[in-house]
């Protein structure tokens, strides 16, 4: 395979920006990864003779089934090295994508089983994100932004989505963290001022504080009312 670390961060590019299985365009995959457009051309075409990469000039690249599994195996790779870093290094989890970035290319698969049996074989990263298991299955989970609730409705966080350091050191003092319980308290749509109960406090913050916050419904929301 073509540089075995680039190619590696393509594949996760466009598995995390495709919506389904979709294409991703040249335009976004270069504006995602800070390269030229002609660079995204050249190394699609490169993982579309390798198999993992479906490429249609002008219109982008798709993840083959070989190319899905490929990159669940770099996202096994990355959630654990993050679970790692936490638990077993107690670094804070605002630090641990870009160490992970790093270390990810760099394991063997027998390292990697290694770290997933020293961790007890976690089903999710310090971010709430799904860890893909041995066999490139990730469990999918019905998760809206927590801004989308509506007044009244309650529900429980349980992931986190950036790698802004900043955001990650702010929700984890406001306790926005996978397992905290969340309900919307009020909402003001046209002033964007939402009121948020956390766990036994409450937040008054804008749709761009939360965005990112994704939160699983309670199951009868209307029904837990107060």
């Amino acid at each position: 395979m073509p540089n075995s670390s680039a190619s590696e961060d393509y594949l996760k590019a466009i598995f995390y920006l495709s919506h389904d299985g979709g294409r991703v365009s040249t335009t976004t995959l270069a504006r995602q990864l800070g390269v030229s457009k002609p660079s995204v051309t050249s190394m699609l075409k490169r993982l579309a003779e390798k198999g993992l990469v479906d490429y249609v000039p002008g219109q982008g690249g798709a993840l083959t089934e070989g190319g899905r599994l490929a990159t669940m195996r770099v996202v096994r790779r990355h959630r654990l090295l993050e679970t790692f870093l936490v638990e077993v290094l107690h670094l804070d989890w605002s630090e641990v994508h870009a160490e992970a970035e790093v270390l990810e290319h760099h394991l063997s698969a027998r390292m990697v089983d290694a770290i997933d049996r020293l961790l007890g074989h976690p089903s999710e990263d310090p971010h709430g994100h799904p860890i893909p298991d041995g066999h490139g299955r990730l469990r999918t989970r019905d998760l809206v932004p927590l801004g989308h609730l509506a007044a009244g409705e309650r529900g429980t966080v349980r992931e986190v989505r950036t790698a802004e350091k900043g955001r990650l050191q702010r929700w984890k003092e406001l306790g926005l963290v996978p397992g905290a319980p969340v309900a919307m308290k009020a909402k003001q749509d046209l002033e964007d001022v939402m009121h948020v109960r956390v766990g036994d406090r409450e937040l008054a913050t804008g749709t761009e504080g939360v965005d990112g916050v994704f939160v699983e419904r309670a199951e009868d929301p209307w029904a837990t009312r107060s």
